[in-house]
């Protein structure tokens, strides 16, 4: 079976910090890569705490999602690792403002590190509207 795939580096996102694609579209999904609370023009780790990162990430995640031909709206997964998971509740708060209705699957982790000392990093699975 072959597979019609497309990688999507985004213009308006952060460039990837490894030899990745901000998403990748394939059989009718987007799948993003785990995304970072990183400032989209420098690149460098957004100061502030979990609250601020979060916005950061799930906007970054819009914009991935929006050059991928897709929206927030079309997400049906998403995984967040934190930092810590005694942070669980602000993000929350921050995500629910993101995802109102129709909430996509969840996975929530507490890996340890997080790449260049991220509080928070999220990946989602979105369904392609021209898929």
């Amino acid at each position: 079976m072959s597979v019609n795939r497309t990688a999507i580096l985004s213009s308006r996102a952060p460039a990837p910090v490894g030899p990745y694609s901000h998403a990748v579209i394939a059989n009718g999904f987007v799948f993003t890569a785990g995304l970072i609370p990183t400032d989209p023009t420098s690149g460098e780790l957004i100061d502030g705490d979990i609250v601020a990162q979060t916005k950061r990430c799930l906007d970054t995640l819009n914009m991935v999602l929006e050059d991928a031909g897709s929206t927030l709206e079309d997400v049906v997964k998403v995984t967040i690792y934190l930092k810590d998971l005694n942070d669980f509740e602000a993000m929350n708060s921050v995500y629910a403002q993101y995802f109102k209705e129709d909430h996509p699957a969840r996975t929530t982790y507490q890996p340890g590190v997080l790449p260049i000392g991220a509080l928070v990093e999220v990946e989602a699975i979105a369904l392609h509207r021209n898929g």
